[in-house]
């Protein structure tokens, strides 16, 4: 996709798990496993400088472009 990033994917959900983003959610009475909507935002030396955990999807692209600046 020739991002200017690197993504990552993680299919065992160890990295899920380690973050606190990996766990049971509820939705219309039904239990199951899925993730949380965070966002970290972890600089070149791999310090976490923000923590986005209120997660508005209609903004949350724009408000991450936001602070970046």
């Amino acid at each position: 996709q020739s991002f200017q990033f690197p993504l990552i994917s993680n299919e065992n959900h160890e990295m899920l798990k380690a973050y606190g983003v990996w766990g049971k959610k509820k939705f219309m009475g039904r239990e199951y496993m899925g993730i949380s909507r965070i966002t970290y935002i972890i600089n070149e030396e791999g310090i976490v400088e923000k923590v986005y955990d209120k997660v508005k999807t209609i903004s949350h692209a724009k408000d991450i472009l936001n602070d970046l600046e």
